[in-house]
């Protein structure tokens, strides 16, 4: 397989597959392909099914088959921003928040992923279920607005505004820290919590979360009577 991202801020990842390779995708990302790419439709078992659908993905997954030849398909990003490339490993897998999954090769797996730390769900901004990929192959990530990596050492933290985190490794762990002062909590603006994400790993973080954007355009829109 063989893939070019195109066109961002609103990007597209346009994936040449030879002939009998296949792509998957759990939500409407496909937004065009040849005309020899067959499309199926699968559950994957209902343990994965129900675990895909807590991780805030389709119960479903589309695979879709380059038949007779090479094929071509393309899968487009819901909202401004990037398209991130994740070469998924054994001794790699990777957390990421929820509908940040595009695409990726059959090799790559997605299941739930809970904190285990049940303060990081509960306030972590990312919701108490993430999604993790496992497994082995190319998977293809949304980011929301642009991305911006850390590698972090043993114990080393970053502390992050809600919605901003987008991926890290699974060895990092995630916790969550109250923002000091009643003062700041009050008239602050940012919020109660912040994520703290401590290493050994790699740190994603997005510059604009759907949610942001979406109470930024609610406050200017006029009230209804």
């Amino acid at each position: 397989m063989q893939y070019k991202i195109i066109g961002e801020p609103m990007p597209v990842v346009v994936c040449d597959l030879n002939g009998g390779e296949s792509m998957i995708t759990e939500k409407g990302s496909m937004v065009w392909m040849s005309p020899n790419m067959e499309m199926q439709t699968s559950a994957g078992g209902i343990g994965k099914a129900f675990g895909r659908m807590f991780s805030g993905e389709s119960m479903f997954q589309n695979i879709y088959t380059a038949q007779g030849g090479p094929g071509m398909i393309a899968f487009a990003s819901s909202f401004p921003g990037s398209i991130r490339v994740v070469e998924i490993t054994p001794d790699r897998p990777v957390v990421v928040q929820k509908s940040g999954f595009l695409a990726a090769e059959p090799g790559v797996e997605l299941s739930v992923f809970f904190q285990k730390k049940a303060g990081a769900g509960f306030f972590g901004g990312e919701g108490f279920i993430m999604q993790k990929l496992s497994g082995h192959g190319t998977a293809f990530l949304e980011i929301d607005g642009s991305s911006v990596e850390y590698t972090l050492g043993p114990g080393q933290q970053i502390i992050v505004d809600t919605g901003n985190l987008a991926m890290i490794d699974a060895t990092c762990s995630i916790d969550v820290q109250s923002v000091k002062g009643m003062k700041n909590v009050l008239f602050g603006g940012e919020g109660l919590f912040n994520t703290v994400v401590t290493g050994p790993g790699r740190v994603t973080l997005q510059t604009m979360p759907i949610s942001n954007f979406a109470g930024a355009v609610a406050s200017v829109l006029p009230s209804s009577k």
